[in-house]
């Protein structure tokens, strides 16, 4: 029977050690995952300094992971022990003190879960779940912008289709609601700074802007004006950011509605004064897994990655090796990266 172990803090933006720790212990529908590849996030930065999501210390971090399922809940029949696979861990167990991916072993929901193609390595495949999830929540549930689901044809958008302007495009959540967006058939528009210009490009994006250009609201309205607006979605939680997708969306034809990355309790981070016509949403994020979005999204992950049409962005960058290396991770993660996810392998 293999045993466990985590990177803990003790106390809120307290040093990680790296101790033994409970193996979870599996609801029906859940599965246990042997790490293989853990990356890091800005929610990461929040449990650790203000215990975000913990119910008692110590306790761990990490919301992407990628590895190999070590056993499956009784209700679980899509995936067996062997799978490759990426998650999101469950930081809903109320039981748990080690919830997150910081450890050797962690449960998932199995709808959080997809199969990894084995041409796609653990180190890629882990900078997708969370970020994968967020920008979902966004871009298709009903009460957000409600978008068509991403197919496996990037050539299916048109000259006439709609244009979704993503704002924050190099960010890990800009960068999978690009792709997804693209494989939606929408025209896709970001902002970011300029040395990101090529990068959003890349991944599919048809209009770059400068976020840091002062003329950067003018500059987007006179590009699209002739277009029909999908909606604007912030990657980012920025009150300035809000502010200036809520008047690109005012003054552009079409659908004006403004989703955040904000979770629903986080209403009064939105910004006042914003125009009456313009609608804003919040992010439900993980909970995707129980409604019209979750079960065929998991699905199209695997697909999507083999055929090319998903892709592992932002670039992985190896923090190190071995849970000691968590403890760097969430220091440089609460510097801020650009176009980058930072990772710790686990050997």
């Amino acid at each position: 029977m293999p045993t466990n172990q985590a990177a803990w803090f003790h106390s809120n933006g307290g040093p990680f050690t790296v101790g033994d720790a409970p193996m979870p212990q599996l609801a029906g529908d859940e599965i246990l995952i042997c790490s293989h590849a853990i990356a890091f996030n800005p929610a990461d930065v929040a449990v650790w300094k203000s215990g975000l999501f913990t119910t008692s210390l110590p306790a761990t971090v990490g919301c992407d992971v990628a590895g190999v399922i070590a056993a499956v809940g009784h209700s679980t029949t899509k995936f067996q022990v062997g799978d490759r696979v990426l998650a999101v861990p469950n930081w809903s167990a109320e039981d748990r003190v080690n919830k997150g991916s910081g450890q050797l072993y962690c449960a998932a929901f199995k709808g959080l879960t997809a199969k990894l193609p084995e041409a796609v390595s653990f180190t890629d495949g882990c900078v997708l779940p969370l970020a994968l999830c967020t920008a979902a929540s966004s871009l298709f549930q009903k009460g957000n912008l409600g978008l068509p689901l991403p197919g496996l044809d990037l050539n299916a958008s048109k000259s006439e289709a709609k244009v979704l302007l993503v704002w924050g495009g190099s960010s890990s959540v800009g960068s999978c609601a690009i792709q997804m967006a693209r494989a939606a058939g929408l025209v896709v528009a970001t902002t970011c700074s300029a040395r990101n210009s090529e990068y959003c490009k890349d991944l599919g994006a048809a209009y770059v802007f400068d976020y840091t250009s002062s003329t950067v609201v003018e500059d987007i309205v006179h590009q699209l004006e002739e277009k029909e607006l999908a909606g604007v979605f912030t990657a980012i939680i920025s009150a300035e950011s809000i502010t200036q997708s809520a008047e690109i969306a005012h003054r552009l034809h079409g659908n004006k509605h403004v989703a955040t990355v904000i979770p629903p309790m986080g209403s009064s981070q939105i910004p006042g004064g914003l125009p009456e016509d313009v609608q804003i949403s919040f992010c439900w994020s993980t909970h995707i897994k129980d409604d019209e979005v979750g079960p065929p999204l998991f699905t199209w992950i695997t697909e999507a990655l083999a055929k090319g049409v998903l892709r592992c962005k932002p670039n992985a960058k190896v923090v190190g090796r071995g849970l000691e290396a968590v403890q760097q991770a969430v220091e440089r993660m609460e510097k801020g990266v650009s176009a980058t996810k930072l990772v710790v392998e686990i050997p």
